[in-house]
Formats: C-alpha cells, structure tokens, sequence
C-alpha cells in the first residue's frame, strides 16, 4: 500500500487521472462479483444523480421521501435499513428535511421513547417529481438492456440479498 501512495506522489495531475480510472474488463479485481456489483451501484447512482440534481437533491433524500410517501411513519431505525443510510448521516439529513418542511417527527403513541417520521405534503410534491426522474432513469435501463434482461437482473438481485441475510 505505501508502494502505491508513493507512486501518486510522482505522478503529474494528468497522470493522476488516468490512474483514478475504473480497472479494464480484464483486470483481477473484475472477477469478483462484489466489486462488479459495486461498480454498477456507482454508475447507476451517478446517473440518477445527475437526474435528480435538476431538483437539487440528492438520491438519499429521494430514497427517505420515497420510503416515507406510504403515510405509514417510520422510526429512524427503520429508516436507515431502508434507505441504506447510517444513523448519524440519516439524522443529519432528516434535520435539514425537517427544516425544510419536507418531513415532520410525531412521537409515536405507542412508545413515547421513540419518534416516527412522516412525509408532509411539501414533501410529497417533491417526491411525485422525483419518482418521475426515477422512473426516467429506470426506462433509460430499460430501453439499454430490455425488458426481460433487466427483469431477470432484478430477480437475480432479490434472490441475492434475500439469500444474503
């Protein structure tokens, strides 16, 4: 590892980049399928990414409001398992949403300990405009690899991680 850092020290900006590129198709590391699947989470939120920038907002709001627009309320547990946040990022984020009236806490009547979260109707207007970039992004995957490949790659996605935990 110091081998390689030396290496970037020595290297012009120019050359830099070129290091800082994805490995070629026939490079060890593509092998294995968790770097594969890595690579292809970067790509896919990238481009999302991009989309979602014309609102200004990042994929981790779009996610919270998506999981949020059930009306159903959500501890902030819950939310970061479905988000696929940790807590300390997911509360940071939730304060600035809050503050942007975007979501709103109510404690929840069941456990005074605990706080749900709920989406307001700002939030909801934000999110129907968001689902539509979504939904763009996911015709573009569509029209890219077809219905069936892309289904299948769904299937075969849910069957790894429900047979992951």
């Amino acid at each position: 590892m110091q081998h390689c850092c030396k290496t970037f020290t020595h290297l012009g900006q120019n050359e830099v980049s070129a290091v800082a590129k994805p490995p070629r198709e026939n490079s060890p590391i593509t092998e294995h399928l968790t770097y594969l699947l890595a690579q292809a989470n970067r790509e896919i939120n990238r481009q999302l990414e991009l989309r979602l920038s014309q609102e200004g907002v990042p994929v981790e709001q779009w996610r919270i409001l998506k999981v949020l627009s059930d009306g159903n309320g959500h501890s902030m547990g819950e939310l970061a398992d479905a988000v696929l946040l940790n807590h300390p990022t997911l509360t940071k984020m939730i304060d600035r949403m809050v503050s942007d009236n975007l979501v709103y806490r109510v404690q929840d009547p069941r456990d005074r300990r605990k706080v749900l979260m709920f989406i307001s109707d700002r939030g909801k207007a934000l999110c129907k405009r968001l689902n539509s970039l979504a939904v763009s992004q996911e015709e573009h995957i569509l029209e890219s690899y077809g219905d069936e490949s892309t289904n299948q790659l769904k299937r075969l996605l849910e069957s790894l991680i429900d047979t992951s935990n």
